[in-house]
């Protein structure tokens, strides 16, 4: 029997890294997403094959479900190997049925963007492995990749989000954002993705009290998502901007990379890569093609 599985990818609006100490954070789940498709087989083991939206194999290998379950790992060269065993060992905790009474899997995942992107490899793996196993993925989240979860929250929901983590628990309230000004709004790929592991962790190496911070970054997120017009958008959009570049002592993208972009630029979860948000009356898809940047996507195309 054939079990089909699939989870939403995401793009952070507000709330980036502040999220993690309990900032309210605006969240949009995406069009584009993961597949992932169970069969069972025989030989207790998974044979696991990762497909990019290309249809080229980015991952292949075979786990034993020894390795599993003893969390085997390998040699540093085998990073996704190590890391997938880790998740599902981390799983087979949770519920160790699917190895002590299964006997044995072939798993087929398949992106619906370039891997590349940053849009939530691992978070819709995440979810989808917790739909397929019935388990908690919030949970396997913190216990496998940690962070603060709203890309979970963006797997499982259709809409808008509004994400907080309250003493350490994922709360979330859906919100219906459809603004008028949407074809004014585009997203950017900046070329590169970024690890969020690393920055997540700079983060913390840098900053002293983020609670100073929260009640500001609350009120600019209420802002942008409640926005009716354009300019309002923008002008949050920016205050938040800045008010991320000088907790995390980096410029701002526009400031390092678009100075003479005429509108805002918003950084979107981790700075330094992935995607951001353009803001701006005129088309900007000339304007970033023309610095290098050639997956402009317009806001229809991009958001669920």
């Amino acid at each position: 029997m054939t079990q089909t599985f699939y989870s939403n990818g995401k793009l952070l609006i507000t709330g980036e890294y502040v999220v993690l100490d309990g900032a309210k954070a605006f969240a949009l789940p995406t069009k584009f997403g993961q597949h992932l498709i169970v069969d069972e087989t025989t030989d207790e083991h998974i044979h696991w094959t990762s497909y990019d939206s290309d249809g080229s194999i980015w991952f292949e290998d075979t786990l034993s479900f020894s390795a599993i379950r003893d969390k085997e790992q390998n040699e540093a060269n085998l990073a996704i190997k190590n890391t997938l065993i880790e998740i599902l060992h981390e799983a087979y905790k949770m519920n160790p049925e699917f190895v002590s009474e299964g006997k044995g899997y072939d798993i087929k995942t398949q992106l619906t963007f370039p891997k590349n992107w940053g849009l939530g490899t691992s978070s819709t793996l995440i979810n989808n492995i917790g739909q397929w196993l019935q388990i908690d993925a919030f949970e396997l989240l913190k216990r496998s990749f940690g962070g603060s979860g709203y890309d979970i929250a963006c797997a499982q929901n259709n809409t808008g989000i509004l994400y907080q983590l309250v003493d350490e628990k994922p709360t979330v309230e859906v919100v219906h954002f459809n603004p008028s000004f949407a074809n004014k709004l585009y997203f950017i790929y900046l070329n590169k993705k970024q690890n969020s592991k690393a920055a997540i962790a700079s983060y913390y190496n840098k900053i002293s009290d983020a609670h100073k911070t929260i009640p500001a970054i609350n009120k600019i997120t209420k802002r942008i998502v409640e926005a009716s017009h354009l300019k309002d958008f923008a002008l949050a959009s920016e205050e938040h901007e800045i008010a991320l570049s000088n907790i995390l002592e980096l410029p701002t993208v526009k400031e390092a990379l678009f100075p003479d972009f005429d509108g805002v630029i918003k950084s979107l979860g981790a700075w330094g890569g992935d995607f951001v948000m353009s803001v701006s009356n005129e088309n900007p898809t000339e304007y970033f093609k023309s610095k290098g940047f050639e997956v402009v996507v317009p806001y229809h195309e991009m958001i669920l």
